[in-house]
């Protein structure tokens, strides 16, 4: 675990007070802490769907055919 001093605003101070009575918590850091989580939710990227993964998975084993030229992409065409 980490500890950390930090200043804050009135405001910031306020709405970790809030924070800290909605959902029960004991001190501040919780309520940072409950911050944290939520932000990582909404704006950091969200691991893929299984379904993605499986169909991402299903098109990379093929089928494939090897094109050594321009006209053999043109015939396949």
């Amino acid at each position: 675990m980490v500890h950390a001093l930090v200043n804050i605003s009135d405001k910031a101070n306020r709405v970790l007070n809030i924070v800290k009575a909605k959902y029960s918590l004991k001190d501040k850091s919780q309520a940072i802490e409950k911050l944290a989580q939520e932000y990582e939710e909404l704006l950091l990227e969200k691991p893929f769907r299984p379904e993605f993964v499986a169909e991402v998975q299903r098109i990379r084993k093929g089928p494939f055919r090897k094109i050594v030229s321009l006209d053999d992409l043109l015939e396949t065409a």
